[in-house]
């Protein structure tokens, strides 16, 4: 990486900032004066910019964010709109951040963000089976019909025949239930219940692979995860 970039990444400031720092004689790399904007640099030396000395950013974050309603589970959003990602850009400003894996606005837990893609690929990818855990507060009583269908896997009204599915009750009336997915179709635990005449109030999501939201978060907070925790959502694959 260049040092300007360097620079500008890690103080932070503008490439332009950086290379006015630089040109000042404001940079040091391993404690020698460097001038060069274009100096190639490898992450193991000690820079000092500006009387500050730079870590060198990690490749990629990993964030939990526990989505409130309202937020949209996109990187970019209409005038007026507010996405999961900028709920963390101040801390984040010059990340490409993206969820992996969406949730509908109406919808609340965990949403993943990162700048990772291939990390994402592996969570979302088909042939992974990365579970996803949800509550789901449902308007009619869990049925044993429910059960049985998600269990043998749910056709949808177009046609669409999923994945099997796990459903449990929560509540002894049946309304609250656990879902577990092995797939990700659009609306899809809304559209399976329909299947069966019932209709979805609340859906908020628990876990992604192994890894449970952080309780301790409120809607809307997060926090970076560890390399731990990054294992546990993939099951070590």
């Amino acid at each position: 990486m260049r040092l300007d970039k360097f620079i500008a990444e890690n103080l932070p400031c503008t490439r332009s900032e950086a290379r006015a720092h630089i040109q000042k004689g404001r940079v040091m790399v391993d404690g020698t004066l460097c001038k060069k904007a274009d100096a190639q640099i490898t992450g193991d030396e000690v820079i000092t910019a500006a009387g500050k000395t730079l870590a060198r950013r990690e490749p990629f974050v990993y964030i939990m964010l526990n989505k409130p309603q309202g937020v949209i589970s996109a990187s970019e959003g209409k005038p007026g709109e507010v996405t999961v990602v900028d709920l963390v850009k101040q801390q984040f400003p010059r990340r490409q951040l993206f969820p992996a894996g969406r949730l509908d606005k109406t919808s609340t837990g965990f949403v993943l963000l990162t700048d990772d893609g291939v990390f994402a690929h592996d969570i979302l990818a088909p042939k992974r089976h990365v579970p996803k855990t949800y509550t789901v507060v449902l308007d009619t009583p869990l049925t044993a019909e429910m059960q049985a269908g998600f269990a043998a896997g749910v056709t949808l009204a177009d046609g669409q025949l999923l994945a099997p599915a796990q459903v449990q009750p929560l509540s002894a009336d049946g309304l609250t239930v656990r879902v577990t997915l092995k797939q990700g179709v659009y609306h899809q635990i809304k559209r399976m219940f329909g299947v069966y005449g019932a209709g979805v109030n609340e859906l908020h999501r628990n876990a992604i692979g192994g890894l449970w939201l952080d309780e301790t978060l409120p809607a809307g907070g997060w926090r970076l995860l560890t390399e731990a925790e990054k294992q546990q959502i993939t099951g070590g694959q």
